[in-house]
């Protein structure tokens, strides 16, 4: 099969969605891979890697689109690219299409295979694919939550893990899934007292049993939210229905009641975003105020770090990518 890997064009976004190391396997298992020009370089991978790997670089998109059988990205296809899509043509990639229609529409219009990322499930329910990219958000959740704490950046001053004589900050994770269960993680690790809500009585029970003491476990209710967003120095937005919208589990009348420099940090956002003020924004314009409360929705949030980002997206997802080429996607979807 031809694969096609392709340049990231989404605004910040310096991911790749193919490493040469995995360039090598596709070329182990008899299929050729065309690589745009400089798609790597934002991951520090040249082109000359590529080429000692096996793959062939080309100049531009619309060549990758014409001549590959499957095209492979990290995020989805923008407007520039929709007229380059071809009918039967496998698309692998992020597509979140849950948050978008007009994406929808064009990709069922061009007749296209689209195969999203993070739809994919293994028999227990999980998502393999959309698994790395949530530890990386989890974990910088916080680490953005604490610098926008930070009163030069529109914070009301709280050091996270507090010192010997003043108490720690307080961090709010609606949502034990990866995501929460990875912010959960780095906010104790920093010393902050933390709060994870989750509606399975069961995930509780789990994070019970691996979370430090300064984590504390309680099942979500609107009544819950209410109460701990007053509280909470860090708000962080972890909610993942599996294609569907995420729903808005923090109002406008909430926003209302919270202090005024908490930030609440959206990792829901490609998804629609689980607060109700949300809106995607970039890594150069991350955060707005709304009722004095700073929202941080970056909606590529792992692009900030794509050299640890690239190569955890491609030990998840080439084993897929090897199994569409070699089997076809009607047999590897069974």
């Amino acid at each position: 099969m031809d694969i096609g890997i392709l340049k990231e064009i989404k605004a910040e976004e310096n991911r790749v969605c193919m490493t040469p190391a995995g360039v090598e396997v596709m070329k182990h298992n008899g299929h050729t891979v065309l690589v745009e020009k400089k798609a790597g370089a934002g991951s520090g991978f040249s082109d000359e890697t590529y080429i000692n790997a096996g793959a062939e670089i080309v100049d531009t998109p619309a060549e990758i689109y014409s001549r590959a059988e499957m095209v492979m990205h990290v995020k989805e296809p923008l407007p520039a690219e929709y007229e380059l899509i071809k009918e039967d043509q496998i698309v692998f990639t992020y597509l979140h299409l849950a948050a978008a229609e007009e994406l929808t529409r064009v990709l069922i219009k061009r007749g296209s295979i689209n195969i999203a990322y993070e739809t994919i499930q293994k028999q227990d329910g999980s998502l393999p694919l959309l698994i790395p990219m949530s530890e990386v958000a989890g974990r910088m959740a916080i680490q953005q939550g604490a610098k926008y704490l930070e009163m030069a950046q529109g914070g009301h001053g709280v050091l996270l893990g507090g010192v010997p004589g003043v108490d720690p900050g307080t961090v709010l994770v609606i949502g034990g899934g990866v995501v929460g269960t990875h912010a959960a993680k780095m906010a104790c690790g920093l010393g902050a007292k933390v709060y994870v809500l989750d509606m399975s009585l069961e995930r509780l029970r789990y994070l019970s049993d691996i979370m430090p003491r300064n984590c504390f476990l309680l099942m979500a209710s609107p009544a819950t939210v209410r109460k701990l967003v007053k509280e909470a120095d860090v708000v962080v937005g972890a909610v993942l229905i599996p294609g569907t919208k995420a729903p808005k589990l923090v109002t406008k009348e909430m926003l209302k009641t919270i202090q005024k420099g908490t930030v609440l940090v959206d990792v829901a956002i490609d998804q629609g975003g689980c607060f109700e003020t949300s809106k995607a924004t970039t890594h150069s314009e991350p955060t707005y105020v709304v009722d004095g409360v700073v929202h941080y929705c970056v909606a590529n949030m792992p692009g900030a770090v794509p050299k640890t980002s690239t190569m955890a997206l491609t030990n998840a997802t080439l084993p897929y990518a090897v199994e569409i080429a070699n089997k076809g996607w009607q047999k590897a979807i069974n």
